[in-house]
C-alpha cells in the first residue's frame, strides 16, 4: 500500500455548487487536492453510506452527477468512464467527492470506491478494514487509499445537524487521532462523527499504526468538522 490522503466528504469544495462560500474553503481545497496528487494512479475509496457497494472505475457505476446538489457536473471514476455513453447513476456523497478530486487531482488516476453502511458497528468495519489491508498488499502494482469522511455536524448553532455543546471535544479526538496517526482512538470513535465507519475502516487498514501522518487541514467553517491529512502505512 503506498500513500493514504484523508479528506472530507464535503460538496461546498466544488466551486460550482460552493457559490460565494466557494472562496472560503480555497484553503481546505488545495490542501484536499495536494493530498491526493501524492497518491499512486491506482485508487481505493473509502467511504460511508446507507449501504455497502462497490463503484467503478469502470462500467455502468462509474460516472456520477451532483445534480441533486444543484449542478449537473459530471464526474468519473477512471479517465475511460462514460466512453459509452453511460448515462450518470445515483453515488454517494463520497463517491462524488471522490470523482470530482481525482478529476482536480489525477484525472488519469483509476478509483474504486468502497461504501460502507453507516450503521456497522466498530469490530465489523475494523475487520473489513484488515480484509482490505490483505488484499492490497496482495496487488501486483502500487494502491493508494482515499478516506472521504467528515467529523461532527453539530459544531456551532447554524450546524447542518444542530448544536451539541458536547461535539467539539469529540471533533478535537478525532481531529487529534487523525494528526497522531493513533489508530487505537479512531476505534474508539462514537456515533455523532459523520464518517466513523470510514475511519474505522482506515483504523483496520493500518493497525498498529501508519510510519508517519502529517495534518493538511483542520477545521469547521459551517459546523461540520473538515480534516485533511497524508499518512504513510
Amino acid at each position: 500500500m503506498s500513500a493514504i490522503a484523508i479528506v472530507p466528504s464535503a460538496p461546498v469544495l466544488v466551486p460550482e455548487l460552493g457559490g460565494a462560500a466557494s472562496a472560503e474553503v480555497a484553503d481546505l481545497r488545495a490542501e484536499v487536492l495536494a493530498a491526493a496528487a501524492l497518491l499512486p494512479p491506482r485508487w481505493i475509496v473509502i467511504g460511508t453510506g446507507g449501504r455497502d457497494d462497490v463503484l467503478g472505475p469502470t462500467g455502468p457505476n462509474s460516472v456520477g452527477t451532483f445534480a441533486g446538489f444543484g449542478a449537473d457536473l459530471r464526474v468519473r471514476l477512471s479517465p475511460r468512464a462514460g466512453e459509452r455513453a453511460e448515462l450518470p447513476v445515483e453515488f454517494p456523497v463520497c463517491a462524488l467527492l471522490a470523482g470530482w478530486v481525482r478529476g482536480q487531482a489525477q484525472p488519469e488516476a483509476n478509483a474504486q470506491v468502497r461504501v460502507y453502511r453507516s450503521d456497522h458497528d466498530a469490530d465489523t468495519v475494523l475487520a473489513r478494514g484488515r480484509q482490505l489491508r490483505a488484499e492490497i498488499d496482495e496487488a501486483p502494482d502500487p494502491i493508494g487509499v482515499l478516506v472521504v469522511a467528515d467529523g461532527a455536524n453539530t459544531l456551532t448553532p447554524t450546524a447542518p445537524g444542530g448544536y451539541d455543546p458536547g461535539a467539539a471535544d469529540v471533533q478535537l479526538a478525532l481531529d487529534d487521532a487523525l494528526a497522531n496517526g493513533d489508530v487505537a482512538a479512531l476505534t474508539r470513535l462514537p456515533g455523532q462523527i459523520l464518517g466513523r465507519v470510514a475511519f474505522q475502516v482506515l483504523a483496520g487498514l493500518t493497525e498498529p499504526g501508519p510510519r508517519t501522518a502529517k495534518e493538511l487541514y483542520r477545521g469547521a467553517p459551517y459546523g461540520v468538522g473538515y480534516f485533511a491529512a497524508v499518512w504513510q502505512p
